[in-house]
């Protein structure tokens, strides 16, 4: 008497590879839109953050000279070298330029149409990374009327 003895194969039916392809869809398919949302807002927290650090060194600045704010010509400068009493910009700390550097780099604009952009001007003006009112020292992203975060706040109003 000969025994036949079955075979038993170690593959994987074409059933179960269409389970686990039908899983790996579903968990893509939630995971792909909430990793896009955070992508976005991780954008508009970066603003928040650049901000505050603007604000901050606009406010030790206008502390240490006396209560007046950097003047816009001369704002990134002023952030980023010494300055004396009276706000003159050097590049080399010397007997009077005591005071400063509050930067070591103007953070970049990281939203809008002028994502990227370092540079200062008083009012919103295209290609240009923040707004700057020397008299009052307020600062804001320079972003368009129609440039808004995911909730619809104006990325100007941060």
């Amino acid at each position: 008497m000969v025994l036949a003895l079955a075979r038993k194969s170690r593959a994987f039916s074409l059933i179960e590879l269409v389970i686990v392809v039908v899983i790996i869809g579903i968990i893509a398919a939630i995971a792909v839109p909430r990793m896009s949302r955070g992508a976005a807002g991780a954008s508009d927290n970066a603003l928040a953050a650049n901000l505050a650090v603007l604000r901050n060194a606009i406010d030790l600045f206008q502390t240490e000279h006396g209560g007046t704010f950097p003047l816009l010509a001369d704002m990134p400068n002023a952030l980023t070298q010494y300055t004396d009493a009276a706000g003159t910009v050097s590049a080399t700390k010397t007997a009077t330029h005591i005071y400063g550097p509050y930067l070591r780099a103007v953070p970049a604009l990281p939203v809008g149409a002028d994502k990227g952009k370092v540079s200062f001007i008083g009012t919103y003006t295209a290609g240009n990374g923040w707004v700057y009112n020397q008299t009052t020292g307020v600062v804001t992203a320079n972003c368009g009327p129609a440039e808004a975060d995911a909730t619809g706040k104006l990325y100007s109003a941060y």
